[in-house]
């Protein structure tokens, strides 16, 4: 295998200064590192016009595995140009959710490789696209490049000026969301060029300088490896340095010498290296590579062994790839949850900052991080929230992180509170308010300020009047009851009826559960058969039986998974039924009609069955979407969350799942914090994000089924039982309520 760097190029230069640059700039930087998928590369296309022909795969650009820049592949660019045809290849800019595209930089870079050598003026043109689909010129490299010399790796530097408008608006490179390759001089020999490392950056900074002008990256220190059952974990010291671009990360395994196997950027000083089986011990060296590609001197070594893991040792390695989402992937300054990783790292999601707080606390109960860090990080989450603006008490659903400040994600109109994301956070908080009460004074401030905030949400006013039988969803101080989204059941929103009954300061009226939550005015009817499209359950009660199982409650054949976990993450259903049903039994019903909604495979997409399924809400390959077990949502994305979160209700089935997600589809699927979001074997793709309010729930669900532990937390609040009693729920003399795995 050839060197994993070598320094060739061609300097163009052009006289613009840079800035430093920090480490959470990689994505307003690189366009293409890896295919996370090793046969195509889901965000590329390509067309051919006979005579002229491009390779493709399934529409998409190949990957190659065994030429590559940066570990572990890249794209191969493989065509024949003849005249009267012509090509086309596109690779586009991978976009996540509520991230600005905002590529920063005067030169396009990216490195080729050739097996055999190509002229100059046989290389294929260049041309992009920006988001709003305005167009350059197409730029030939000959006159720019010389000849691309055979099996070595040569760094074009293409400065942005080159690149002229042809569109009727003017081309915003920053806003960059395509490269386009296309047919140059028809020569009718057939071509490859290996393609990687596509990314727009500074020349002063992204070319290679001298030493004494700018030295190498230092290397990573206290390098340390940790086996699991298919995989190891590799972790390091971050290094602070403004020109960091990323990690190289190189593994022996036997006596072999070190090989790059993959990358990671600058942001995260962790790596999961998927090596598929167990018993293999490896060993493992890092280096640091700056923004021009030099790297440091390696590591010292670091060595780990995979070995077959039990299924409640696997529950708990999936538990702490989960947590680090919310503990080394916190918002540093606030401490509490990013909306997505990667993502817009100045956006704090509060309701799913309530669930990291649950998750936290069975990090310091299993003890993946201490006591004293649990206290000291729900500390910062405390002083963060306490200088958030609040609206009659109640949060907004999204903060910046740096400034605490409401951010107005879904538009000009959400610029007040949000109760629900409200009750998502103060579940979490009562629950850590139970655990945290110790006797220290740490502890007992913990305890007096999570009280304070508990008793400050006017849960009465978003009934916006004492006539109204339903609460509301949004208040502004600038656009009042504008939103009008009223909480109606069955979904996501019933722990927000339990908490303002149970508020001792600001509660509601018990009979508000029925009228608003269970509620069956015509507006209510008109809610539930509106967004879920049918009459089944549009009364709150369904009574219906899909693929033989019985649904009390809920619209059609149930919703989405995440009805089953947000309300009951902290709430027990265990044992309790109001007048309509045992919410226990109802969710696990919801669960295994998912289930068996994939097992049937009514959309015949690939992958679905017994231990490959999950419809719940997630990202998917065109957005944000809310998966369910009906043809309407189901486009083929499974969302691990889905089966992980419901092991409470379905743990042979969901341990199917969780083992058929890491061991079948671990080298695409896992990573530093536990499975990516979704992915879709029919389309093949896998989200290269991961989501704050989908691993948390697997954390706290796994937990609450190994122990009851959060559920018992929450539970033991003494505002709670009083609640329950009012609202009128009654045991229902089952063991369920005390049964744990």
């Amino acid at each position: 295998m050839r060197s994993f760097f070598r320094f060739f190029g061609f300097f163009i230069l052009i006289a613009i200064p840079c800035g430093a640059v920090t480490s959470t700039d990689y994505y307003n930087h690189v366009i293409f590192d890896n295919s996370i998928t090793p046969d195509y590369y889901y965000y590329s296309s390509g067309r051919s016009i006979f005579p002229s022909t491009v390779q493709l795969l399934s529409g998409s650009l190949p990957v190659e595995k065994k030429n590559f820049f940066t570990a572990p592949n890249a794209l191969r660019l493989q065509w024949r140009s003849v005249a009267g045809g012509s090509w086309q290849a596109e690779v586009r800019v991978v976009s996540m959710r509520n991230r600005l595209t905002d590529f920063r930089g005067d030169t396009l870079y990216m490195w080729c490789y050739s097996p055999e050598g190509i002229p100059a003026d046989d290389l294929p043109f260049i041309q992009l696209e920006d988001e709003e689909h305005n167009f350059t010129a197409p730029v030939t490299l000959d006159g720019i490049t010389g000849d691309m010399p055979a099996k070595r790796w040569v760094q074009l530097r293409l400065p942005l000026s080159e690149f002229a408008t042809a569109s009727i608006h003017p081309f915003q490179a920053r806003q960059l969301h395509s490269v386009h390759f296309g047919q140059g001089a028809a020569d009718d020999t057939p071509r490859t060029l290996i393609i990687d490392e596509i990314k727009i950056d500074d020349r002063d900074a992204a070319s290679p300088v001298a030493p004494e002008v700018r030295s190498a990256p230092r290397p990573p220190q206290n390098v340390q490896a940790k086996g699991y059952d298919r995989h190891i974990d590799i972790s390091w010291e971050a290094i602070a340095d403004s020109y960091l671009q990323s990690y190289a990360i190189y593994r022996s395994i036997g006596k072999q010498k070190f090989l790059p196997i993959g990358i990671q950027s600058a942001d995260i000083n962790r790596y999961t290296d998927f090596v598929g089986r167990s018993d293999v011990k490896a060993s493992y060296r890092v280096k640091a590579v700056d923004r021009s590609y030099r790297q440091s001197a390696f590591s010292e070594a670091a060595s780990a062994s995979t070995r077959e893991l039990s299924d409640d040792e696997l529950l708990t390695m999936l538990q702490e790839a989960c947590f680090r989402y919310y503990w080394d992937g916190a918002h540093p300054v606030a401490g509490a949850t990013l909306e997505n990783i990667p993502g817009d790292e100045r956006i704090v999601a509060t309701g799913a900052s309530g669930f990291g707080i649950m998750a936290l606390i069975v990090g310091v109960d299993r003890g993946f991080v201490t006591r004293e860090q649990g206290i000291q990080r729900l500390t910062q989450i405390l002083d963060f929230l306490e200088k958030a603006p609040r609206y009659h008490g109640a949060w907004s659903h999204f903060l910046n992180g740096y400034t605490a400040q409401n951010m107005l994600v879904f538009g000009m109109f959400d610029n007040g509170g949000d109760l629900v994301e409200t009750s998502f956070l103060m579940e979490g908080l009562l629950a850590a308010r139970q655990y945290f009460k110790g006797s220290s004074e740490a502890e007992q401030s913990i305890y007096k300020r999570i009280t304070t905030l508990w008793e400050t949400v006017e849960w009465d006013w978003y009934r916006h009047s004492s006539q109204d039988s339903a609460l509301l969803w949004h208040w502004s101080p600038q656009w009042s009851w504008y939103i009008d989204h009223r909480l109606t059941g069955f979904n996501e929103t019933m722990i927000t009826y339990l908490l303002a009954i149970a508020s001792p300061t600001h509660a509601v009226p018990a009979d508000l559960y029925y009228s608003g939550w269970a509620g069956q005015s015509p507006a209510a009817i008109a809610y539930r058969s509106g967004w879920s499209g049918s009459s089944e359950g549009d009364r709150y009660l369904n009574g219906h039986s899909y693929y033989g199982i019985k649904l009390d409650v809920g619209e059609g054949t149930g919703g989405p998974l995440f009805f089953t976990q947000y309300s009951f993450m902290g709430f027990d259903p265990r044992g309790i039924r109001d007048r309509y049903t045992d919410y226990f039994e109802n969710n696990r019903n919801l669960a295994l009609i998912d289930l068996a909604y994939c097992e049937a495979n009514p959309g015949h997409f690939r992958g679905y069955g017994a231990d490959d399924w999950g419809l719940t809400a997630s990202d998917d390959q065109l957005g944000y979407s809310a998966h369910a077990p009906d043809l309407a949502t189901d486009n083929g994305t499974i969302t691990p969350t889905g089966a992980l979160s419901s092991f409470p209700y379905t743990p042979e089935a969901s341990m199917a799942a969780l083992k058929f997600f890491y061991r079948d589809l671990g080298d695409r699927l896992w990573g530093v914090y536990g499975p990516h979001d979704a992915f879709n074997l029919t389309r093949n793709w896998f989200s290269p994000v991961y989501m704050g309010l989908d691993q948390a729930p697997i954390v706290v669900m796994v937990e609450n089924y190994r122990t009851g532990l959060v559920w018992q937390l929450f539970m033991s609040n003494p505002e709670i039982q009083p609640m329950l009693d009012k609202i009128g729920f009654q045991r229902d003399g089952s063991e369920k309520a005390f049964a744990t795995h």
